[in-house]
């Protein structure tokens, strides 16, 4: 059979879904993008900018296991709908306090602690719902790598876009065509028809499922393995979203328009990473190629302050967004494809807390030691620890296949 790339639009509800979600991730971007130069500019501080990216990221760290444990018992179609009216009533929100010039510091961040909670629940919802998109696990690997194809579009179009209209007309608009995404979401989701998944009719209690997750993972090397690598790129690495003012500002003198094209860079990368990942016909070698990523993308972190000219910042960046997405993304494909179905939402949850959960301690983190002994030696840091986790893992490599084996001669896959 003729493999495709964009193979799982095939599906009907899945189309719908990606359709949706095209401009309002474009739209997200873009209120990132603004809201942290909108702090920065307001406070000067990358302390602040720490404290934003922890309190948008915090949440998911402690709620995105309730939300895992919710995923594999409630309806996910109708749970996702409900977040994407939340998440378009945020949006609204920080437009008009933006448009009426009442905006502060604290605004900025509590709504983004708030998009944080939104976020802890949709995302390991959103892993889970894939699956009812798609009809099964043949197509679920392609699905998970373009609705990353997607998101990366988004992430590489939203923050050029963001610059030039911050630069145009300010923080607000940014916020505004945010919230005018969201229309476009919901009607894809009243469109979708999908046949819910089977939901036992009894529950254990929430204690006793919580452990049965974690022990879930706890006895699987792949999977405990591949989430602590992916824990550690998360926590030292992806914090150099949030210094990115920092860094423009202080090592390359740029405004918002500099910042939206090297954020883009950074999408760029990330995008050919989700093209390289979807044009694969399984999930087969990714182990292998998760540590080349993860030492990539340290190795171009470490760099990245010294490099002295925006022209060889570009290209480093773009390796840094493709080592950090392939990683996770990789991930996220292997363990969608031998996660029991009962247990999807729960191992899921854990994949959001080790991506996007523990990014919060990396960010507060990074943005101290940056006020400290400054950005430069900061991101070097995390760049190198980035880089020895993926070592760790080619290390580890022949023991994770071993155990990944007798599972994937059971979906016909041949490992290695």
């Amino acid at each position: 059979m003729r493999l495709t790339i964009f193979r799982a639009l095939k599906h009907r509800n899945f189309a719908l879904f990606t359709s949706g979600q095209v401009c309002a991730l474009i739209g997200y971007w873009m209120q990132s993008i603004a809201q942290s130069w909108l702090l920065y500019r307001m406070t000067g501080s990358a302390t602040l900018l720490g404290v934003l990216g922890f309190a948008g990221s915090v949440p998911i760290l402690l709620l995105a296991p309730l939300a895992g444990l919710w995923s594999d018992r409630a309806n996910l179609h109708r749970t996702m709908f409900a977040t994407q009216v939340l998440e378009m009533l945020q949006a609204l929100s920080l437009a008009a306090l933006a448009i009426s010039g009442l905006i502060a510091p604290w605004h900025i961040i509590t709504l983004s602690m708030l998009m944080g909670v939104l976020v802890a629940i949709e995302i390991p919802m959103r892993h889970a719902y894939l699956l009812e998109l798609v009809g099964g696990k043949q197509d679920l690997p392609n699905a998970i790598a373009v609705t990353s194809l997607i998101g990366n579009t988004g992430r590489l179009i939203g923050p050029a876009l963001a610059g030039i209209v911050i630069a145009a007309y300010g923080e607000p608009a940014c916020f505004a065509i945010n919230a005018l995404t969201y229309v476009g979401v919901l009607v894809s989701f009243m469109m979708i028809r999908v046949r819910a998944s089977p939901r036992p009719a009894t529950h254990a209690p929430v204690l006793s499922g919580l452990r049965e997750g974690f022990n879930y993972v706890w006895r699987s090397v792949p999977i405990r393995l591949l989430l602590s690598v992916l824990a550690v790129v998360s926590l030292l690495a992806t914090p150099y979203m949030t210094l990115m003012p920092v860094l423009v500002r202080e090592v390359y003198g740029g405004g918002a328009n500099v910042m939206g094209f090297l954020v883009g860079a950074a999408g760029f990368g990330a995008l050919s990473g989700t093209l390289f990942l979807a044009s694969r016909a399984n999930v087969r070698g990714l182990v292998r190629i998760i540590s080349y990523a993860s030492i990539a993308a340290g190795a171009a972190l470490a760099l990245l302050s010294w490099a002295g000219a925006v022209s060889v910042v570009l290209p480093l960046l773009a390796i840094i967004g493709f080592g950090i997405l392939v990683t996770s993304v990789s991930v996220n494909m292997i363990l969608q494809t031998i996660v029991d179905d009962d247990k999807r939402g729960r191992v899921m949850s854990l994949y959001t807390v080790a991506f996007l959960g523990a990014s919060p301690l990396g960010a507060i983190a990074a943005g101290a030691m940056a006020d400290r002994i400054g950005v430069a030696l900061t991101l070097t840091a995390g760049g190198i620890s980035c880089a020895l986790a993926g070592l760790y893992l080619a290390y580890k490599r022949a023991e994770i296949r071993r155990h990944m084996l007798p599972i994937y001669a059971k979906l016909g896959i041949a490992a290695r």
